[in-house]
Formats: C-alpha cells, structure tokens, sequence
C-alpha cells in the first residue's frame, strides 16, 4: 500500500476496546478491520492536558512540563486550571515537525494550543466582560471561526463544559473538522471529541446514558470518515482513532485538603465570612485533578506530610521524589508530593467544614478560580439556582497510572492502516507520536 498522502488523528476521549469488542462503535471497527485496533497505555496521569501533550510529543510530562489539568506558579501563589497557550508544551509537538518539512497541519480543540504553530487552529477563548461572557473560539486564519459560525451556527461553550454539557460539541467540531478538511486539505489534521468524558463522570462508565454517547461519538467519526471517501480521498488517507484514558466507577470524594487543615498544614482567610485557601502560610495544600493530586510542601514538612497522607482513607499511594521519577512525573512544576486515590474513589478541593463558609465560586461554573478540577460543576441545583457541592453525584473518573495485571485505566488505538505501535496489543501514548511523524 503507497504512503498515504493526508493523516488524521481524532482524538475520542473515553473509548476503551471493550467498546469495539461489544460492537458499540461499528464505524471506528471498519477502520479497524482495515489496519488494527490495540489498548493504549496512557501516561501518568492520566487526565487530559498530560495526555494530550505526550501524545503530540512524544514525551512524558517529565519532558513537557505539562504535569496535570493545573498549573501552580510558586512565585505568585497562584493556581490556575485549564489555561491554553501553546508556550506551556515545552517540547516541540507533531505540527511543530510537520511544518518544518513543508507540511499544512490543522488542529481543533485540542488543549493547549492557543497561538499554536500550526496553519489551521480553532480552540475556545471565551471574552470575558464584566457583565457576561462572549462566546469565542480563537482561529487561524484570523477569521476562520466566524466563517465556520456562518456555516454551523455558533459554537456554545455550555455544551463543551458545565450543567448542559452534550454531544452538541463534539457534533460542532466534528463538522467543523469535515469543512476544514474539504477546504484545505491539512497534510496533518488534529481534531479532540470530547462528550464521552462528561456523561463517564455523571453516570459512571457503564451507564446507558454514558453507551449513548459512545455510539454518538462513532457516528461523528463515521461522518468524517464519509467526508473522506465523498471527496475520493479514503486511500490517501491514513486515519487514526484515539482515546485518551479509560474510566474507573467511583463512590466517593476524599476531601485532601480538608485533612491537611485538620492536620494544621493548610491555612485559610476569612474574607467577607467565606473562606478561601492561604497559599502563602500554608505548609501544604492539594491541587486536584480527578484521582491525582498534586502536594505542594514546604520545606521541612515533606516526611510528615507524606507520613499523614498514607494514614488517610481512600488515598492509595503518595509519591516522593524518586516516586515521580518513576513515573516520569519528577518536573518543577509538580507538586513536592503526588497523591494517587483509591480506584473506585476521586480527589475534591474543598477545604470547608460548613456549607456556609464555602467562597462563592463553589456555586459557580469557574473553571479558572478554583484550585482544583471540580467535576460537580456538570450539575445543577434547580432549588438554589446554583451548581451543587454534593460530591456523591460523580460516579466517574480518571487518572490513576494503567494496570497491566488488571486491565485499569487503558485507553483505545484505532487505524486503518498498520503501524508498529500496536504489534503487542498494547501500547505507550508516547509511541503514538511516531505513527503520525511517519505517516
């Protein structure tokens, strides 16, 4: 079979091969029975923004710095979540190499790529005024996503993350992936579906709403795949599926910050008869992101701290230094300590006692402001017109390393055509890069 001329990586977060195995996705089995299907082994951990960035490097997070959903900046006191520019990748991703040898590449939604350098990028960048927020997505070419809104109508930001989150989004970019295709053609085109995620965290794994969605996102991937074949392209194309991390059904939050309170290592200020988190005179707090937490310790208080973590229920293990090291974690941004929950349980940020102390952005879909993941912001209170703080909702989550022996936390490779990453059924995300280099 001649080299393909064009490669497509969909990213469809949430698939495992159980999914092929049912004939839940009968679109992505056809690209399959054409090349080959596989497990893929993610990093750690593995939640979005780390897998992503190693799948497009070739890196650990060790190498690219990009250590989890969140970034802490020690000299500001200061955690931030979900920011998007490119410059945060510290290694160089497929585009980056791509462009160097003359090729057009194209990348929507996909996480940090904002002034990404790639000829065609479409990522949200909401506007943020003092009185609402404007619905934007940040293009190049300058312009390209107000002609895709005349096409598809505006892309709606609620259906991408929050209480009314839905396959609408990935139903948008997935025809914006079809259109950027037919009209320019990108030798390399990078498009992340992400609906899975949401109803995995709702409902759990299982759950039929959460299957629902795992057919919709299959009838995207068909969609394109027909694109592909209308425009006579199907045999120079190489197209490849990928999922990012499998699930784990979960029962419960353990509050990490809350103990470390309890513990006297984490200080907060009352302001205004709420309370917030003192990041200057705590002697340990906890970024969470799903079922891994960051630690954040000051000198001297690393043993102890480490010491008290193991003693909690739900916490599975608490990585040091050479822990991280292990799993190729060990980067100036990660916290002194990693916290790794429980398999069937999920890390929260609440550091409260009462309700009534909570600060107000617990009640609000605020995806910047908090110091950790927040996944009850998927849900909404009709009584108090609010987002809840009931952590029993979630019955989903990810992050935890892979487990061979048991089959944990796999992700799912997909191609039409055949490539070495899959010769042992299972395979490193850091290898996946290489399939797209060499298509």
């Amino acid at each position: 079979m001649a080299a393909p001329k064009y490669s497509v990586l969909i990213d469809v977060v949430g698939l495992e091969q159980e999914h092929l195995t049912a004939g839940l996705i009968p679109n992505i089995a056809r690209l399959a029975e054409q090349g080959e299907q596989a497990r893929l082994e993610p990093v750690f951990p593995a939640v979005t923004c780390p897998v992503q960035a190693s799948i497009l490097s070739g890196k650990y997070p060790q190498g690219h710095g990009i250590i989890s959903n969140g970034l802490y900046d020690r000299e500001t006191y200061t955690v931030s979540f979900w920011e998007q520019p490119s410059a945060l990748v510290k290694r160089e991703r497929a585009w980056d190499i791509a462009k160097r040898n003359g090729l057009k590449t194209g990348v929507l939604f996909w996480q940090n790529t904002l002034y990404a350098n790639s000829d065609i990028v479409v990522t949200p960048r909401p506007i943020h005024l003092e009185d609402k927020m404007v619905m934007w997505c940040y293009s190049k070419p300058m312009g390209y996503y107000e002609e895709l809104k005349e096409q598809f109508g505006e892309f709606d930001l609620t259906s991408y993350w929050g209480p009314l989150a839905s396959p609408r989004s990935s139903e948008w970019i997935g025809r914006a992936a079809e259109y950027t295709f037919e009209k320019y053609r990108p030798d390399q085109l990078f498009v992340y579906i992400p609906h899975v995620d949401y109803s995995a965290q709702r409902f759990g794994k299982n759950a039929p709403q959460t299957i629902s969605d795992v057919r919709k996102a299959d009838e995207v991937v068909g969609r394109f795949v027909d694109k592909v074949s209308s425009l006579h392209l199907a045999d120079q194309t190489n197209i490849v599926i990928a999922s990012e991390y499998g699930f784990n059904d979960v029962t419960k939050a353990v509050p990490i910050n809350l103990a470390l309170r309890d513990e006297g290592l984490l200080s907060v200020r009352n302001i205004g008869g709420k309370e917030y988190l003192d990041f200057e005179y705590s002697n340990a707090f906890a970024m969470v992101d799903h079922q891994v937490a960051h630690v954040y310790v000051k000198r001297d208080f690393e043993q102890g701290t480490k010491k008290m973590l193991e003693m909690i229920p739900g916490i599975d293990q608490v990585l040091d230094k050479e822990g991280k090291a292990r799993f190729h974690l060990d980067h100036e941004r990660s916290g002194e300590l990693v916290a790794i929950a429980d398999r069937d349980k999920w890390f929260s940020y609440y550091w409260w006692h009462q309700e009534e102390f909570a600060p107000d952005f617990a009640h609000r879909v605020d995806i910047h402001r908090k110091p950790g993941y927040d996944p009850v912001e998927l849900f909404f209170d009709p009584k108090t017109r609010s987002i809840p703080t009931d952590t029993s909702m979630i019955k989903g989550s990810h992050g935890r390393p892979a487990n061979l022996s048991t089959g944990e936390g796999f992700a799912f490779y997909a191609s039409n055509r055949k490539h070495d990453i899959a010769g042992s059924g299972v395979a490193h995300c850091t290898s996946l890069i290489n399939t797209i280099k060499s298509a």
